[in-house]
């Protein structure tokens, strides 16, 4: 990394101790700013406490059941003698 001393902003920081450290401020004064604490989240209201379970819940239900009639339909003669007549096709040579 290199520092940009030609930044005119940039002013040079010794360390007083024997001067074994050389920082350049690209900032001046940005290092004696308070950073900004983040707010304390709280939790959810009581009465929805438990939404977050409840919704999944559900979701994965009606996962579950897209699953059920996708394997039913799947299992029917028709569309497995149209997937195998596919894959009959693609596979001969011509």
């Amino acid at each position: 990394m290199s520092t940009n001393q030609d930044t005119p902003a940039a002013r040079r920081i010794d360390t007083g101790e024997g001067g074994v450290a050389e920082i350049y401020e690209i900032y001046p004064g940005a290092s004696s700013v308070v950073p900004v604490q983040p707010q304390r989240r709280t939790g959810p209201p009581a009465a929805q406490a438990g939404m977050a379970t409840a919704e999944y819940a559900i979701a994965t239900l009606a996962a579950v059941g897209f699953a059920g009639v996708l394997v039913f339909i799947m299992r029917s003669d028709e569309v497995r003698g149209f997937l195998l007549n596919l894959i009959r096709t693609a596979l001969t040579l011509p």
